[in-house]
């Protein structure tokens, strides 16, 4: 069982920046791709990024890419995404997980382990 323990969410004004982290529990931490996703009052779950176990392949929704980074540092157990020039569309609960096997980086169903979300607020 992996426990994923997001931070770093808040209030940002429009073209303001974050950066969330995501740690992990478990020391299997690197044999997981991870992505992030971000849910909206009323919506739902939507992709926003996703990163290969090693780190050498990253994927982006179309709405994001530019302006968030995704990242991980397997010696700390923690990815992170990077959110610059945020919008007030941006606005959500934001989450990671974890996800074994190959392909199917955008669909929510392919991940096994996710955490409990971290709330951004971008006011315009």
């Amino acid at each position: 069982q992996v426990q994923l323990v997001e931070s770093g969410g808040g209030l940002v004004q429009a073209g303001g920046s974050l950066r969330l982290s995501c740690a992990a529990s478990e020391r299997t931490f690197s044999n997981y791709a991870m992505g992030w996703f971000r849910q909206a009052p009323g919506k739902e779950r939507e992709f926003v990024a996703a990163i290969s176990w090693s780190g050498d392949r990253t994927y982006y929704a179309d709405s994001v890419k530019g302006r968030f980074t995704i990242s991980r540092d397997n010696a700390k157990n923690t990815v992170y995404l990077q959110m610059n020039s945020l919008k007030p569309e941006d606005t959500a609960v934001y989450y990671c997980a974890a996800k074994d096997g190959s392909g199917g980086w955008w669909l929510p169903s392919r991940y096994r382990y996710w955490g409990q979300g971290t709330q951004v607020t971008v006011s315009s």
